[in-house]
């Protein structure tokens, strides 16, 4: 047994455990026992985040197709800046495991490439604040030219990133998946690609709601339907809307809010969100609910007279409500509040 960690080569799991963050010596002392499962918990995108089973065998079969997509080996180098509490970090460690590869632990932060890279990183895993941090610290843009492949999952990219990230050297994906696919399923190459792609053997189909339905034959869970409503280009493409849980019925016609924020993106410096809200006359209306201090009512004129400008009538926000600070899930994403007094 051997396992390269850290610049350090050790042979046991006791040694392992003694050159890694509690966190790391956690999952792997519970990866190395008896029991053919491990704990989860989701992100609570959705809800209330929950504790899952996940099989250990799933996890392998997972770690080996994208392995098997990045051309990983034992000569290749992993960056782990993610906390192993959750599915990204837990699967990031199976994938090193898998590979015999090498692998450098940083506790996680928000800037994982603060510190100089002693080696050049063949796959790292970021969420989008990380990412952000990264691309806006002139020694952390230089650090990410040492870095060959970045998957980029636990909420979505802001067109504006996306552009800055797509003019570097690193090859950037987005992820699709959860925890119950054992972390993604499908990849976007940023910058080049709308539509996702499906890791080899995953194939897709939509149920009636024209929702996300995943067939994943080397997982136990065998199919998994989503709340992800897509565009289905074929059986292995799609390009994702939005969810089924945020959609706005607006006299009959369903309005698809994430479609609608990438539009506004740049007229709104802060963080904001559409919502769906009750109307006597349309049944719904399309809501923009923006983080931070309620502006003048000038102000909040002028910007949906000029959202007017660029948006449908049906699609085009009649309010705004302000929020102090958006509530967020564990992977960063932001929580819509749908009621308001």
């Amino acid at each position: 047994m051997e396992f390269k960690i850290n610049g350090k080569i050790v042979h046991s799991v006791e040694e392992l455990c003694s050159e890694v963050t509690p966190e790391f010596a956690k999952f792997v002392s519970e990866w190395f026992s008896d029991s053919d499962y491990m704990i989860a918990q989701t992100s609570g995108s959705t809800g209330t985040p929950k504790t899952i089973q996940l099989l250990k065998s799933d996890m392998r079969a997972s770690a080996r197709m994208t392995n098997a997509f990045f051309n990983i080996n034992q000569t290749s180098t992993f960056l782990l800046s993610l906390s192993p509490n959750y599915i990204a970090g837990k699967m990031m460690i199976v994938r090193w495991l898998e590979a015999g590869a090498e692998m450098i632990e940083q506790k996680p932060s928000s800037n994982p490439l603060q510190q100089p890279l002693q080696s050049r990183i063949t796959l790292s895993a970021m969420v989008p604040s990380q990412v952000i941090n990264v691309l806006n610290d002139t020694v952390s843009l230089q650090q990410l030219s040492k870095i060959d492949n970045i998957i980029i999952g636990g909420a979505p990219l802001d067109f504006a990133t996306e552009k800055q990230i797509s003019e570097t050297s690193v090859n950037a994906y987005a992820t699709y998946g959860m925890t119950e696919t054992l972390s993604h399923v499908a990849l976007r190459k940023i910058g080049a690609d709308k539509e996702y792609f499906a890791l080899n053997g995953v194939t897709f189909e939509q149920d009636s709601r024209e929702c996300l339905v995943i067939n994943v034959p080397h997982l136990s869970v065998k199919r998994l339907v989503t709340n992800d409503i897509v565009t289905l280009t074929d059986n292995t493409h799609f390009i994702w809307r939005g969810r089924y849980d945020n959609v706005i019925n607006s006299g009959g016609v369903k309005i698809f809010p994430e479609e609608i924020e990438k539009l506004i993106e740049p007229y709104i410096s802060q963080r904001f969100y559409i919502i769906g809200t009750p109307d006597t006359v349309w049944g719904e209306v399309c809501t923009l609910v923006i983080e931070g201090e309620e502006w003048s009512r000038e102000k909040q004129q002028n910007l949906l007279a000029q959202l007017k400008g660029v948006l449908p009538k049906h699609k085009a926000p009649k309010q705004i409500k302000f929020l102090p600070q958006f509530a967020e899930t564990i992977s960063g994403k932001v929580k819509r509040v749908v009621c308001f007094n």
